[in-house]
């Protein structure tokens, strides 16, 4: 038994950032670019200039009065488009946060533990999210809970900076720290070799060997 022709989609066409050509509706243009006698011209004779050089018309500043068009291969320009925004991308760092939680009466083996998985947030670039916990009663120790953090913030001093001092919010306490940019390394400077000796110029005189004691 055959199989009904299932019902054809077609895909949606991608709309292009700029006009192009055909697209662009403005009665002139002003032309900009190396390859053309910059100005303002009706748009079917900056349509012919592009044609003539095997280019593309693309308006590049529609809100501009005219419309700005550039002369260009547009395939070229929308692949380093793309590019520039694909490094732009790779160049943002995301920032990662990090979570402390204390209790007010956190002894100092523990207060050792966490601050060295502070050092180790801090210096992989991630921020620090430092709070005490205040659980029921524990509360009116919140004077013990800033001081803790304190001591925490200064205990990270040379690897972090205070973006917000200890406030307390509801029950917990927050200190927030981020990492210090790291001090770039100054080059070496080489030091100058010791100078060759010259070799001595052919047929100038050897010196003269000293004399054995006795061979006078």
């Amino acid at each position: 038994m055959a199989t009904p022709n299932r019902r054809y989609i077609p895909r949606a066409q991608v709309e292009e950032p700029f006009k192009i050509n055909n697209k662009i509706t403005a009665r002139e243009v002003r032309l900009v670019g190396d390859n053309v006698e910059q100005g303002i011209y009706p748009v079917e004779q900056a349509r012919r200039m592009a044609q003539e050089q095997n280019l593309d018309l693309v308006e590049i500043s529609p809100t501009a009065v005219p419309p700005v068009c550039r002369v260009i291969d547009y395939s070229k320009f929308k692949y380093e488009q793309k590019k520039r925004t694909r490094e732009m991308k790779a160049k943002q760092t995301k920032v990662v946060q990090k979570e402390i939680r204390f209790g007010p009466n956190t002894d100092d083996h523990d207060f050792a533990f966490k601050l060295k998985h502070a050092q180790e947030f801090l210096k992989e670039g991630a921020k620090i999210k430092a709070y005490v916990h205040f659980v029921g009663r524990s509360i009116v120790f919140k004077e013990r809970g800033e001081i803790l953090l304190l001591k925490f913030a200064q205990a990270l001093e040379d690897l972090a900076k205070v973006e917000q001092l200890p406030k307390l919010e509801g029950k917990r306490m927050f200190l927030y720290l981020a990492p210090k940019v790291a001090p770039k390394p100054k080059p070496a400077v080489k030091e100058s070799a010791p100078a060759a000796a010259k070799p001595a110029k052919e047929g100038a005189p050897k010196p003269a060997k000293e004399a054995a004691p006795g061979q006078e």
